[in-house]
């Protein structure tokens, strides 16, 4: 089988190397199937397309809304290289999926609009499927209405005329879409478990996601409702792309 990728931007090593080992369990993949490329740490190598079976994006701390002179020198270069592999990967309808940060990845490369409107808390959300979504081909085994982590301080207030809408959620009109028949963007977190949102809300903790004194509420919200379906995501869309 040719391989899968992870981009990743996480600079942290404990919760990078938790979202690598989330990814595995949850797609199915062994280490050799899902090469992880840490984009903070270098620049991204050049990708061959017809050497892989997908790609896939996790989430991490750059925001697009950003204004251009508060982004770093490594968000700028990490944007750049996105809009390069993305050219490609829209003109080929290449397998790809983007978790989160795939939202602003693939928003900003559409031309999507991006903005702190519709932010989210670190919680658990009930996500609704369109019509579409609920015929996309990586939704099947969902129920209509399922529960999902987020936690984000930007998000797509409106999709250009070429994605198509495939989930919502009552704070947050685009949580999930796709681009073609293949590149998908979710902005909920396909990857996560309990365990995993509780490493990266104590990790994350004085990144701005919540106050100080408001831990032991961000970590009861995580917990008030059981989330088993969005990682069905992930095994999906293996199961369909590996070739």
């Amino acid at each position: 089988m040719k391989p899968f990728v992870l981009l990743a931007t996480r600079a942290e090593d404990v919760p990078a190397d938790e979202e690598y080992a989330l990814f595995l369990r949850y797609s199915g993949l062994r280490e050799s199937e899902l090469v992880r490329v840490r984009l903070e740490a270098g620049a991204m190598p050049p990708l061959d397309l017809d050497e892989l079976s997908g790609i896939f994006v996790g989430g991490g701390p750059f925001n697009a809304s950003d204004a251009p002179e508060k982004k770093s020198a490594v968000q700028h270069r990490v944007e750049a290289e996105f809009a390069a592999l993305l050219g490609d990967v829209v003109a080929r309808d290449f397998p790809f999926l983007g978790a989160c940060y795939g939202v602003g990845t693939v928003g900003a490369f559409l031309g999507a609009t991006i903005d702190r409107v519709h932010s989210e808390p670190i919680s658990v959300v009930p996500v609704t499927m369109t019509d579409a979504g609920r015929d996309d081909p990586l939704l099947q085994e969902l129920p209509p209405t399922f529960e999902a982590f987020v936690g984000h301080k930007e998000a797509i207030s409106a999709l250009p005329p070429s994605a198509v809408l495939l989930a919502s959620s009552p704070a947050c009109p685009v949580q999930m879409f796709r681009v073609g028949q293949n590149v998908y963007a979710t902005q909920f977190h396909p990857e996560l478990d309990v365990d995993g949102i509780t490493t990266r809300i104590h990790v994350y903790a004085d990144h701005g996601y919540f106050a100080g004194h408001e831990l032991e509420l961000t970590l009861d919200a995580v917990r008030r409702a059981p989330v088993s379906h969005p990682s069905r995501i992930l095994r999906t869309f293996v199961e369909r792309y590996a070739r």
